[in-house]
């Protein structure tokens, strides 16, 4: 009787802890699913709504931003494949400047192509010195387009910083290069629009928006500057590259450069890093 009493609650027992065993994988595949979908929530996108095309007709303006991570860069090809303008990647933070930003300046510019410049801001450092790494990173150089400040809270780097700080670190390091003379162009997304940008005392700062959608769909958000694709083929470059169109015509892009364009380059200054790079054939 005993052994046949143990026998018939093992088995419901066994049963149990195999439910469990399949609740658990199943969870896990659940969690899985979700992390993979979020960190490929890009390539997501483009499978479902497909690579924007922009109407050149209307948006004949088309550029490029770049850092070092896009390898060296024949800007000859790249100007003679239709892009007129470049922003490239400075400096991060309080202390990192991008080891490629002189080589990459020099080329752009032996190229004539219009160039501007961008800070990857972190928002728990102090803003005022992330300025000035920004403004020694750009140095003597000069620039067609505003300093940009690249904010992106779900980089991991921003993760679990309270609004409060953000804004103090990011009102801090606008207000200093507001006060060097310089013209400021924030760069961010959808939601960093709304929570750094609309509805808020910034004074003359332009936007640079994020936005996978067709620049007639954003017309909501008063922006100078659409990244509308990171998966952008371009000659002269090898692999992805994001693609950006200004929002206007050229008679407006001309206007708004007029009025845009930070600081001189500053001619007394030691130019150094600079190298006389040939242009591409």
């Amino acid at each position: 009787m005993k052994s046949s009493k143990t026998s018939s609650t093992s088995k419901p027992r066994r049963g149990k802890g195999f439910k469990r065993v399949l609740l658990g994988l199943a969870v896990l595949l659940v969690l899985l699913g979700a992390f993979l979908a979020y960190e490929n929530r890009h390539a997501i996108y483009y499978w479902w709504h497909g690579e924007v095309v922009v109407d050149r007709s209307k948006y004949p303006i088309v550029g490029i931003d770049i850092s070092s991570h896009n390898g060296d860069i024949d800007f000859y090809k790249v100007k003679n494949d239709g892009y007129s303008f470049v922003i490239i990647k400075a400096s991060e933070g309080m202390d990192y400047q991008d080891n490629s930003f002189t080589a990459n300046y020099n080329r752009a510019s032996a190229n004539n192509m219009k160039i501007g410049a961008y800070h990857y801001f972190l928002m728990n450092s102090d803003g005022i010195n992330q300025a000035k790494n920004f403004i020694e990173a750009v140095g003597w150089r000069k620039l067609d387009l505003p300093l940009v400040i690249d904010i992106e809270e779900d980089d991991k780097l921003n993760k679990n910083v309270s609004e409060d700080i953000a804004l103090k670190n990011l009102y801090a390091m606008i207000d200093n290069l507001q006060s060097r003379g310089y013209k400021v162009m924030i760069y961010t997304n959808g939601n960093g629009y709304k929570k750094f940008v609309k509805d808020r005392p910034l004074v003359d700062v332009s936007l640079w928006i994020c936005s996978y959608k067709n620049p007639d769909n954003i017309k909501h958000i008063p922006n100078q500057l659409q990244q509308y694709s990171k998966k952008g083929r371009v000659d002269g470059i090898k692999g992805d590259v994001d693609l950006d169109v200004f929002n206007g015509n050229e008679k407006q892009w001309e206007l708004w450069l007029s009025k845009a364009a930070p600081l001189p380059a500053d001619t007394t200054t030691n130019q150094k890093e600079d190298i006389n790079y040939e242009i591409s054939e």
